[in-house]
């Protein structure tokens, strides 16, 4: 057996983190341009107005790029499971595999089937065949997406399961459980409709570079039309699901929701915090710290986000680690020590457990209670691995800071939507030069929103792989780290190239611009 080393650790995660990025960068494009070129090609099939097909193909043309990017990424983010993960994927494959397995059968087998014809049967199929495909060919997307977000809802909040001693693996009790997981059902929500910004942006951003460059003044008009609507209905979706998804993490993630708000010492009628200054070159003196300072926040807010009322109990770093609190489910928490000792008591049973079947036992009575004992404690089973409480809190500035990064510039992307919709149907924005170029701006800020919303996401969450069940540190596999460092540097070369493909295919159709029919269109 191999030794797992702090490195080794670091260089998995620092090998999955960077598959991850990189892979986002493509997702939500391909979500938002779904969206766009499927809104686009359905006013050409009611209006049989040319133009439209014309901007429904230009549209589509772009998504295609990004689609095939997209897929490479994601297809090496799948493997990573079984390389770098092994001891995860054998705990929790029966659970984890289901979600992944559909996406790969159902949904991705769907997308590429309908984006063939989508792509080239505008001559081959009638109208409303080929806009069926592409309309299914973002349904299918979406769907993958979907079934992705399910498992990663699974690992922060796991249900529908039970451990088996005897296998050694969580075992899935309940399809529907993992499936319909409410946290599961908010993430998909706030990640579609966030993507959606994403694609929208990117049309702003190729709309306004044509009025800057006085060209194709029709399609970027009328393209800037839409997507400004969608954009600005995405990120009101957006802010709804987000204000959910925060109310769900203080019910089952609240260290990661104490870290969002370097929320140290929490209690009753909590404000939340606007602005505050927390280094960001280190973990806070949280122990010893009352809040950070030059903190700006908004009464009672924090209690009204977390419990839906005012008045509402708020646990901050220290009373999580202390426990002996009424938590969201009303009962009492426990302190990290008592979950440590449950923990330890799970995997020690376990371990027992193992040995006497091993060894052939055949006191069915013993072997019930040990299994009894594991089951009892299983909800704490990853505190057993924990050696030091300050593990258990994730990086505040990190969180801290890109939460506020993702608010902040999502209330930006409303604002601009607003005003170029004013300005689209009141104004003249051809002779508004600063619009337009804000507007070019704002796509490379929407991707930092989105990476800063996946940061807290998934780091808000650490030392856990699986939340309470299974730390970072196990679930990774027995391998050298060399080895993970090499891969790692041969991803960055690869994405980065990748990236840079992407790019500049997107910028030379851009530039070539839309294939008109004729020359009045």
């Amino acid at each position: 057996m191999l030794d797992i080393d702090a490195v080794g650790i670091n260089w998995a995660r620092a090998q999955f983190a960077l598959t991850a990025i990189y892979h986002w960068l493509f997702v939500p494009l391909t979500l938002g341009l779904a969206l766009i070129m499927g809104i686009v090609e359905t006013i050409y099939y009611r209006t049989r107005n040319v133009f439209w097909r014309d901007a429904a193909q230009f549209w589509q043309r772009l998504f295609g790029v990004n689609f095939a990017m997209g897929v490479a990424t994601g297809i090496i983010l799948e493997f990573e499971f079984g390389t770098n993960w092994s001891n995860y994927s054998w705990f929790v494959g029966d659970i984890f595999g289901a979600p992944l397995a559909i996406e790969g059968i159902v949904a991705f087998f769907m997308e590429s089937t309908f984006v063939a014809v989508m792509f080239f049967g505008w001559k081959k199929v009638s109208p409303g065949f080929h806009l069926a495909s592409t309309w299914l060919t973002g349904l299918g997307a979406t769907i993958s997406a979907w079934w992705i977000l399910v498992a990663n809802a699974w690992m922060q909040y796991p249900v529908g399961c039970t451990f088996n001693p005897d296998t050694m693996r969580n075992e899935m009790t309940s399809f529907l459980d993992v499936a319909l997981s409410p946290f599961a059902i908010n993430k998909f929500c706030h990640t579609v409709t966030s993507s959606w910004i994403i694609g929208t942006l990117f049309v702003v951003c190729v709309c306004c570079y044509y009025l800057y460059k006085k060209r194709d003044h029709q399609l970027a008009l009328q393209s800037l039309k839409i997507s400004c609507i969608v954009g600005l209905v995405a990120s009101v979706l957006a802010m709804h699901t987000g204000d959910e998804s925060a109310y769900q993490i203080a019910q089952v993630q609240p260290m990661k929701l104490a870290a969002m708000e370097a929320l140290y010492n929490g209690g009753t009628d909590q404000s939340l915090t606007g602005i505050a200054w927390v280094n960001p070159c280190g973990q806070p003196d949280y122990e010893n710290e009352q809040e950070p300072p030059l903190r700006v926040a908004v009464p009672y807010a924090l209690s009204f986000l977390a419990t839906h009322d005012i008045h509402g109990y708020v646990p901050g770093i220290n009373d999580i680690l202390r426990g002996d609190y009424t938590n969201a489910a009303g009962q009492r928490e426990l302190s990290t020590a008592e979950k440590i000792a449950r923990g330890q008591k799970a995997i020690t049973a376990l371990q027992e457990y193992r040995r006497l079947k091993a060894a052939g036992s055949q006191d069915a009575g013993y072997l019930a209670g040990l299994s009894e004992i594991i089951q009892t404690n299983m909800p704490y089973f990853g505190y057993g691995y924990i050696k030091d409480t300050a593990d258990l809190v994730p990086s505040i500035p990190l969180c801290f800071y890109a939460f506020r990064i993702m608010v902040g510039l999502g209330t930006l992307f409303i604002l601009f939507f607003l005003v170029a919709l004013f300005v689209l149907y009141r104004k003249d924005i051809t002779q508004m030069r600063w619009l337009q170029l804000l507007g070019i701006v704002l796509l490379p800020l929407g991707y930092v929103a989105s990476e800063s919303g996946w940061l807290v996401a998934e780091f808000g969450r650490q030392p856990w792989t699986i939340q309470d069940l299974m730390p970072t540190w196990v679930a990774v596999s027995e391998i050298p780290s060399s080895s993970v460092m090499l891969t790692f540097l041969l991803f960055v070369v690869l994405f980065t190239g990748l990236l840079a493909v992407e790019i500049n295919i997107l910028c030379k159709q851009i530039k070539r611009g839309p294939e008109y029919s004729n020359a009045n269109a």
